[in-house]
């Protein structure tokens, strides 16, 4: 049992230090440990620091393309180098490192497919009372996008199996947080949660600049995430609506005109209910062609799902595949010294 603990940077030489050294050495039911850094476009020297320190592996990005590419590009590199289970965490050291045996219980005893950190923010004194407020409401709604019992869908803490992992794939640019909670819920994937505590504040987010910032980026990635999966039911409540208003506008006037043929006083709502069935109709023909392209989009993620399935086992097979695009510092993996006599002795 490999797990691999990932650590997204951009420009984090300062706290990459701290953190790398908060990470569990050994965990009960984990053979070996590694680490991988995907230095997204840091001028800080974050890669030059993290090979002095020892970390295990480093995938680096000539140029900054946005948290969300960064943590797919681990998952990939961490898929292609054996992992079992793969750690997101934060390299700000929000996250505590002595929490990550909590967080891989589930999925080493086969209750869970994908863990994420509730980070209970009701209890962080420095979040704000409108920044509670909002995280709460925001789980809520990626509750019922996501078909999930998800309790904090914003925190990057979470830990993943390998079938979960080879199954995501993040389309926005912005964050993988809420389109991975909403994907693996619609794909049937056991999503499972675990509460945890978190580290004294270090500095301000880099994702986004402000609550009403986040907002305007998170809303569509919620919106399009969800249309991908449910393209019927997103449009067919509209549809709906369109179509209720368009006949009650249309029996109005059919009232009023049955009681006074000769006048013609309500020819508005003839023509607007006419155009809101139209519309309706319109919707309804929209929403059969997206369901026919999300049928095509989900075979095509089967058949990518494969492909990096078929790619892991030849990297496993196949050192110069495994290693493209991921420098490995030499350093050892970190093995279970409990585990060791018992591996002996089964040889």
């Amino acid at each position: 049992m490999k797990l691999i603990i990932q650590i997204p940077c951009l420009n984090e030489r300062d706290t990459l230090a701290q953190t790398f050294a908060d990470l569990p050495r050994s965990i009960d039911g984990v053979d070996e440990i590694e680490v991988l850094i995907i230095d997204d476009g840091s001028t800080d020297g974050t890669s030059s620091l993290a090979e002095q320190l020892g970390i295990h592996h480093i995938v680096r990005f000539a140029k900054n393309r946005g948290l969300a590419a960064g943590f797919m590009a681990g998952i990939d590199a961490c898929l292609r180098l054996g992992a079992d289970i793969i750690v997101n965490t934060d390299a700000d050291n929000q996250y505590r490192g002595a929490e990550i045996p909590k967080l891989v219980a589930p999925i080493l005893d086969g209750r869970a497919d994908l863990v994420i950190g509730d980070r209970q923010t009701d209890r962080i004194e420095h979040f704000s009372p409108l920044k509670k407020v909002l995280q709460r409401w925001g789980s809520r709604l990626i509750r019922r996008l996501s078909a999930t019992e998800v309790a904090d869908s914003p925190s990057g803490f979470r830990a993943v199996s390998r079938k979960a992992a080879l199954q995501l794939f993040v389309h926005n640019r912005f964050t993988y947080t809420l389109e991975t909670v909403i994907q693996a819920g619609r794909r049937g994937l056991a999503v499972a949660n675990v509460k945890i505590t978190t580290n004294p504040k270090t500095r301000e987010s880099r994702l986004f600049r402000s609550i009403p910032d986040y907002l305007r980026r998170a809303g569509p990635v919620m919106f399009r995430a969800y249309a991908m999966y449910r393209p019927v039911q997103l449009v067919g409540w509209v549809a709906t609506v369109l179509l209720v208003f368009g006949f009650a506008l249309g029996v109005r006037f059919l009232y009023f005109y049955l009681r006074n043929p000769d006048y013609s006083g309500y020819i508005q709502s003839l023509i607007v209910g006419t155009g809101a069935v139209v519309m309706a109709c319109i919707l309804v023909a929209v929403a059969l062609l997206a369901e026919l392209i999300a049928t095509n989009r989900r075979l095509v993620e089967e058949v990518l799902m494969r492909v990096r399935r078929i790619e892991t086992e030849l990297a496993e097979r196949e050192p110069t595949l495994r290693l493209e695009g991921i420098r490995s510092t030499g350093a050892k993996p970190w093995h279970n010294q409990q585990m060791q006599p018992a591996r002996a002795s089964a040889r």
